[in-house]
């Protein structure tokens, strides 16, 4: 079966000596990369791996990424685990998955016996030492079917216990495909990669080195405190594309970077996670000029399903649409009656939906359902939760999760209403609306210049006065979850701080 990986072998043969992936630590070609990836497969054939999770835990970097090819050539799929997750979270992979083997380093060993792995720790740097086995290589690859898991990552857990997502070989291709498209990605790029490596958002990056040719650098997580040695870093590295999520591109605009320095080599920048602030869009395009991709999709299609290029200006209270499908994939709206709407909840459909979660088959059912508009024949879709329009011109506009429509004073309230209203406020660089459902408050947590009295001020001119937050809360920055997005139970409680 064709896997990926026949992009690498190709990349191999057209650019061996080009640097697929470059971090703090070292760079490694395209040639380095499957060397290692050999390795790392041969050496887990030999152990009896096969068809199973494997737990690859080192530090973000390119030998995790070549990690994950290894796992791939054994006819396994990856666990993704890094320190920064935490030990308690850690534990919880660990007591759902039960691997048994983990592809770790020196650094990580000490904490995964602390987290109380069971299985066999493989060292990375020792296995690089055994000899690949082509034969045994070729055999796994020839038992791997399409419709085998790929990887399993697990949510965030902002709304609730972690799930662990079980990725698809044949929607990994797809995905290759359609997001390589879309981003116009090919070998002169160099991506800046913000995305932490146990999140589905590091793929963007990863299929594009693999399909394009395309050089991956990974960005320094500290950088993201200090904006322009931030920018500093892309033109040093002479980075062409970027797959940000918004909370990182709006902290460049809205500290005032691009008076200092400006990236002098973006030719794409894409975004997504959460709305994009018309105005903090608008300080790019001033600055940048590039192409603006507003990308959208839950981690239970395997990424991003959904595309709009940006190719008009925003006023300060409109929403950034999140545009069309990718090929081979179709976004629909169904109402609170179960039929096919402009406005309602979106569902996903086509290759890109997962098998569901990990051991969960509760959630999984809730989740991963039959389509309703389908009675005729099984077919699964994804039920998002996530609430959506068609505009006048016939984009799909992302209007907020389902779980964050309230009831309050006796209305149906958005919580993304409140937020936009708050982001169109000169002063308000982020904002966060959030509803403490035991104290029945709703509340605004925001960043910026301007003071609570003059925002509430503001806001009352902008909407109804059931819409105003009864508290409210100033922050250096908004709290986000390990793959960006906003994390609202985090800054529910910096309102009574």
């Amino acid at each position: 079966m064709k896997t990926v990986l026949d992009d690498l072998a190709r990349q191999v043969k057209l650019r061996p000596d080009r640097p697929m992936f470059s971090d703090e630590r070292e760079t490694l070609t395209f040639s380095d990369v499957a060397a290692r990836s050999d390795s790392f497969g041969s050496a887990l054939l030999r152990r009896g791996a096969s068809h199973e999770p494997i737990l690859v835990f080192m530090p973000r970097g390119g030998a995790m990424i070549a990690a994950f090819f290894g796992v791939w050539k054994a006819n396994c799929f990856y666990v993704p685990v890094d320190a920064e997750m935490g030990e308690s979270r850690i534990r919880s992979v660990l007591d759902r998955v039960k691997p048994r083997f983990a592809i770790a380093d020196d650094s990580a060993t000490a904490l995964l016996a602390a987290c109380g792995f069971s299985g066999e720790t493989l060292d990375a740097n020792a296995l690089l030492s055994e000899p690949a086995d082509p034969a045994a290589l070729e055999a796994a690859k020839e038992k791997t079917l399409d419709s085998d898991p790929a990887y399993l990552v697990f949510t965030s857990g902002s709304t609730g216990a972690p799930k662990g997502v079980v990725g698809v070989h044949r929607a990994v291709l797809d995905y290759a495909e359609q997001i390589t498209k879309t981003l116009r990605a090919d070998e002169t790029d160099v991506f800046g990669m913000q995305a932490p490596l146990y999140v589905d958002a590091c793929l963007k990056e990863i299929l594009s080195a693999l399909k394009c040719g395309s050089s991956v650098v990974l960005v320094p997580k500290k950088l993201f405190m200090t904006p322009v040695p931030l920018v500093e870093f892309l033109n040093a590295h002479r980075v062409t594309a970027l797959c940000w999520v918004v909370p990182a591109l709006t902290l460049i605009s809205a500290l005032h970077t691009f008076d200092a320095v400006v990236p002098q080599y973006l030719k794409t920048v894409a975004f997504g996670s959460e709305v994009m602030p018309p105005k903090q869009l608008k300080i790019w395009r001033e600055h940048v000029k590039a192409r603006y991709l507003n990308l959208y999709g839950p981690t239970e299609c395997t990424g991003m399903s959904c595309f709009y290029e940006v190719d008009r200006d925003f006023d300060l209270g409109e929403r950034v649409p999140i545009g069309r499908a990718f090929d081979n994939t179709e976004i629909f709206l169904i109402d609170e009656n179960g039929s096919r709407a402009d406005e309602g909840e979106i569902y996903i459909r086509g290759t890109c939906v997962c098998h569901g979660y990990y051991r969960d088959p509760e959630r999984t059912k809730n989740a991963f359902v039959q389509n309703p508009l389908n009675p005729d024949y099984p077919e699964t879709v994804y039920r998002t939760g996530d609430l959506g329009r068609r505009n006048g011109r016939g984009e799909l506009e992302f209007l907020g999760r389902r779980d964050d429509q309230i009831k309050h004073m006796g209305h149906r309230i958005e919580l993304g209403e409140l937020e936009a209203a708050a982001k169109a406020v000169d002063g308000v660089d982020a904002a966060c609306a959030v509803f403490d459902r035991e104290k029945s408050v709703l509340g605004l947590v925001y960043t910026g210049a301007i003071e609570k009295t003059a925002l509430l001020n503001a806001l009352r001119s902008k909407i109804p006065e059931y819409l105003l937050p009864k508290r409210t809360a100033k922050a250096d920055a908004l709290p986000l979850t390990e793959n960006g997005k906003t994390d609202r139970k985090a800054a529910t409680l910096l309102l009574y701080k």
